[in-house]
């Protein structure tokens, strides 16, 4: 383990903010059992004692690393991104995995193959199954940092609503976090956790993969050294959703329309009867523990999980939500856009009742206005989702094509810069602009390893990581503002101050800007 390591760099953990005194936690193993301060703060403690530093050399040549220079490292969502970030991290130690569904889980990682296509070895999926193996199982992350004392740090991959709770229940206790994009599901948990991180001086990272492309370092030398000119405008587009949106809860009405009546609302009707299956709860998912903080009784329907949580507003943020901190990262980092002014956003119809919608629109604009910045000018930004793309650029050459999936445009005053997703495959029109580009000298150190590893070794003091909170928790409280927007409604343009995190000309859109939680799950 790597407590001694760790603890010397970073201020002492914090007394966690508990569920509420007698709540049960779960535990599939064995009975329940009463959850409190004491029991559950009591191994932190013994975690803080720290441990002995064996040097390296001491214990192998050169290359071995000892058992000091590892982390244990925790798994919170292991069916998903959680299985591919596992699998990057095998120079470490996971030691337990936290899942609501280790039915799904275990057939995840079991179906990983040992061998690739060209039959050569994957050492990387066969050192993450025999550390699934191995590793202490739990369905309820509090029991697990309650009871495992020996983790250093945790990596969150559940569901967006579940992000912020569980970091910050880590956070406080010390542990460095890893959390999959977006952040948090709000702006108020975003501002949260980035205080946190402060406060407690853990490393963390957001899931934003491509921040750590050698593409996006390009972009960002690029812009800076004005190949394109001064930059007033952005075009920013995804194919997504690729998962239900628009449509209503999967609950037969009580009252069916008459057979003459196929207006929309008859038409949503009907829809939810037809989904609505009377599933039975699988007796492998924790349901409870996976709606965790959610005010919301859901009941289960296989709709939700394991993959289309995305499009439910219980669960996730659509498609700017999931996509967003993988393309509006490259703009807002090379152009330092801050906190916009305003922001304004209209839609396709939501999923659900009009002023309780339990679905995102299908396809989403929205529009963000940015003030200047010193000497840069004023940035109007524009966000297209659900198959929707910007106006094709007079620049851009008839044979190059915008990619359908996604991507960027920056329109300066001598051209644009247009990529897609992640960052990947910049290129400058008017071509004449890349033999300019080719004289700019890197600026921007180069991330060797995956983004996963570099926050391992970031924790660990071998590496600096590239979406700590302080700047994640600014990303996601953009993207999260676009979906604030269109909950304020169509045709309005919310004002927003972002050193007070308020909208000032719309007061009852600032309840937007956080959510409300389950007894014994308050942030």
């Amino acid at each position: 383990m790597l407590s001694g390591v760790c603890r010397d760099h970073r201020a002492p953990p914090r007394t966690p903010i508990l569920p509420s005194k007698g709540e049960l936690t779960v535990n599939k193993n064995g009975p329940a059992r009463q959850l409190t301060r004491r029991n559950f703060v009591q191994d932190a403690s013994t975690l803080a004692l720290g441990g002995m530093i064996v040097p390296r050399h001491v214990l192998g040549g050169v290359g071995y690393q000892a058992p000091s220079d590892t982390l244990n490292i925790a798994i919170v969502g292991a069916g998903g991104r959680g299985n591919d970030n596992a699998q990057e991290l095998g120079t470490e130690n996971i030691v337990a995995v936290c899942d609501v569904d280790f039915d799904l889980v275990t057939n995840k990682v079991g179906g990983l193959t040992a061998e690739g296509r060209d039959g050569t070895a994957r050492p990387k999926v066969m050192r993450w199954q025999e550390q699934f193996a191995s590793a202490t199982r739990y369905s309820d992350f509090r029991e697990m940092l309650e009871k495992q004392s020996n983790i250093d740090a945790v990596l969150i991959a559940t569901p967006d609503h579940t992000h912020a709770v569980i970091a910050k229940a880590a956070m406080e206790l010390g542990k460095h976090v890893y959390v999959e994009k977006p952040m948090t599901a709000t702006v108020a948990e975003a501002r949260m956790l980035a205080r946190l991180a402060k406060e407690t001086g853990v490393t963390t990272q957001m899931g934003n993969q491509g921040h750590s492309s050698d593409d996006a370092r390009l972009i960002n030398e690029w812009i800076h050294a004005g190949v394109i000119g001064d930059v007033s405008e952005v075009h920013i587009w995804t194919n997504r959703p690729i998962w239900p949106q628009g449509i209503p809860a999967p609950i037969a009405p009580p009252e069916m329309p008459d057979q003459t009546d196929w207006g929309r609302g008859s038409i949503d009707r009907r829809i939810a009867s037809a989904v609505d299956g009377g599933y039975q709860l699988p007796p492998a998912l924790d349901w409870q523990n996976y709606l965790g903080p959610i005010a919301e009784d859901v009941a289960y329907h296989p709709i939700y999980h394991p993959f289309n949580w995305r499009g439910w507003t219980a669960f996730g943020v659509g498609a700017l939500g999931d996509m967003g901190a993988h393309l509006v990262d490259h703009p807002f980092w090379a152009l330092d856009l801050g906190y916009p002014t305003s922001i304004e956003a209209t839609s396709s119809p939501w999923g659900g009742p009009r002023r309780a919608p339990v679905t995102y629109p299908l396809a989403m604009t929205a529009h963000y206005e940015f003030p200047a910045r010193g000497g840069r000018p004023p940035v109007n930004m524009h966000w297209y989702d659900g198959g929707l793309m910007p106006p094709r650029p007079e620049l851009l050459p008839p044979d190059v094509p915008m990619d359908r999936e996604g991507g960027v445009i920056f329109v300066g005053t001598r051209g644009i810069l247009m990529h897609e997703t992640y960052g990947d495959n910049p290129l400058l029109f008017p071509g004449e602009l890349h033999e300019w580009a080719a004289t700019v000298a890197p600026t921007y150190p180069r991330i060797e390893e995956s983004h996963v590893m570099n926050w391992a070794l970031a924790c660990k003091g071998e590496a600096t990581a590239t979406t700590p909170f302080d700047y994640a928790a600014q990303l996601t409280e953009v993207m999260l503002l676009g979906i604030v927007a269109l909950r304020t409604g169509q045709g309005q343009k919310i004002q927003y101050d972002g050193e007070n995190m308020r909208i000032t000309n719309i007061e009852e859109a600032n309840q937007y800007l956080t959510r409300e939680y389950r007894p014994g799950w308050s942030m």
